[in-house]
């Protein structure tokens, strides 16, 4: 992550690939973007993916079988785990996935990268 467009620019930081940034800008080979805590940076466009990711904002996001309350808990996933977004869910919930192949369901508000 860079302070401007240009790899000649001052680098920031690295993140790890998968990690869920919201596009705010498009220029020529690359992309302005905010991260779940808000700061803007630049990255290169080769290095963002269509796959879509969020990451979970709550000390402890439930993971469940259905998208219900009531359902079995599959997993716990804590503060900043990235799970990979599968499909909305009605009444407000997500279908994610666990890099270690564990999927489910949530609450959408439990997450940020919507």
């Amino acid at each position: 992550m860079y302070d401007a467009p240009s790899a000649k620019s001052k680098p920031l930081f690295v993140v790890l690939a998968g990690t869920p940034v919201e596009l705010v800008v498009s220029l020529d080979g690359w992309s302005k973007v905010r991260d779940s805590k808000g700061d803007l940076t630049w990255i290169e466009k080769k290095h963002l993916s269509e796959k879509r990711n969020v990451i979970v904002r709550f000390d402890r996001a439930q993971v469940r079988a259905a998208a219900e309350d009531k359902a079995a808990l599959v997993f716990e996933a804590e503060r900043d785990v990235v799970l990979e977004l599968l499909e909305a869910a009605p009444g407000g919930w997500i279908k994610v996935k666990h890099r270690d192949g564990q999927s489910g369901f949530l609450k959408a508000p439990q997450v940020w990268g919507l």
